[in-house]
């Protein structure tokens, strides 16, 4: 079924973060031949208030319909269309250390809209090898290879510190205008290239912070 969704304003990262919960319970009753879901369902399947999944959708120009809900079947479309799951993106992850060849190995991007299609690394005892079949290329060739795929390539950096920025220049040489990195360092790109950033340390320690200040039953209650 082809879905025209409303024109709409730039959705908040926090929308974006949300939606695909959205999508994966409203497609789950689609599947099960459910033809509609409240607001209230949808929402307590996702784990968010009613009120916020109202607010998301309603800025993909998904309205329900008082007294019915959403047709799931319409609204899955929506949600696909909107995070671009429609079409498959091609991922290329730089430094086949622990870290890449777990990224590699991962299993979600099957059917998420994304494809893995290159992975690179300098280590000449690592280049060769192989990880799910794809051969392990020298990042020599990362423009070469990345180019062929265009600037819909999503580039993963997965190298120490001290290598992430010339692999970062490597990729906007070769027009990649989106990079999540992995390193722990901020790279310099330019303002057409989008670049995120995961710092497993800075997370680790918000988490860790949380744990210390969070009352005792959050935690599962205090000690006997």
């Amino acid at each position: 079924m082809k879905v025209e969704v409303a024109e709409r304003r730039e959705l908040s990262d926090a929308t974006v973060l949300r939606l695909p919960l959205y999508l994966e319970a409203v497609a789950a009753l689609a599947a099960r031949g459910v033809g509609s879901v409240s607001s209230e369902e949808l929402a307590a399947s996702a784990h968010v208030s009613s009120a916020m999944l109202r607010k998301d959708l309603s800025q993909i120009g998904s309205l329900g319909v008082r007294g019915v809900g959403y047709d799931t079947a319409v609204l899955t479309d929506q949600l696909v269309s909107v995070l671009g799951r429609d079409e498959v993106r091609p991922v290329v992850i730089v430094g086949m250390g622990r870290l890449g060849q777990a990224l590699a190995s991962h299993g979600g991007f099957d059917g998420d809209g994304f494809e893995v299609v290159g992975l690179f690394d300098h280590d000449p005892q690592v280049v060769g090898g192989s990880v799910l079949g794809l051969v392990v290329q020298d990042v020599a060739r990362l423009t070469e290879a990345v180019s062929e795929h265009g600037p819909r390539v999503i580039g993963v950096v997965a190298t120490p510190a001290s290598a992430a920025q010339q692999v970062a220049d490597l990729l906007v040489a070769a027009d990649v205008r989106a990079i999540l990195n992995f390193a722990p360092t901020t790279l310099q790109v330019p303002s057409t290239t989008d670049v995120r950033a995961v710092d497993l340390s800075s997370e680790l320690r918000l988490l860790a912070h949380r744990s210390r200040t969070s009352p005792a039953s959050a935690l599962g209650g205090a000690p006997a």
